[in-house]
């Protein structure tokens, strides 16, 4: 299993004071991805000058704030079955979700933590 990306990702419906804290904080927005799930999900990743990384997703559905661990890996039903194997479920069911641009699910171990884990599809696997 090959990762390409681990950091905090913090899921909220506050993302705009999440976002400014991280802004104040000498974080700056890279990428934001809008729409996902067909809903009113957004990702925004943001960087800091030393390299450090950090996704704020605004989810209003979801009751409290929490954190989850963003995994990026290179093959996504690889990172699954490896993790499942582990005990862990997809948050989704069976269900996976898919932008376009990549597909990703998130994955909740047996004590409770979660791993969101991506596959973004690069130009070499079109």
């Amino acid at each position: 299993m090959k990762i390409t990306a681990f950091n905090p990702m913090i899921l909220t419906k506050n993302a705009e004071e999440t976002i400014a804290i991280f802004e104040a904080l000498g974080f700056e927005k890279r990428h934001t991805k809008t729409g996902i799930n067909d809903k009113d999900i957004s990702a925004i990743d943001m960087k800091n000058p030393d390299g450090f990384r950090i996704s704020i997703v605004k989810a209003e559905m979801i009751p409290q704030d929490f954190v989850s661990i963003r995994m990026n890996v290179r093959d996504l039903d690889e990172t699954i079955k490896t993790l499942e194997e582990k005990g862990f479920k997809n948050a989704q069911g069976a269900k996976i979700t898919d932008t376009g641009s990549s597909k990703a699910t998130m994955m909740v171990s047996p004590s409770g933590f979660s791993i969101s884990v991506a596959e973004h599809i690069r130009k070499d696997q079109e």
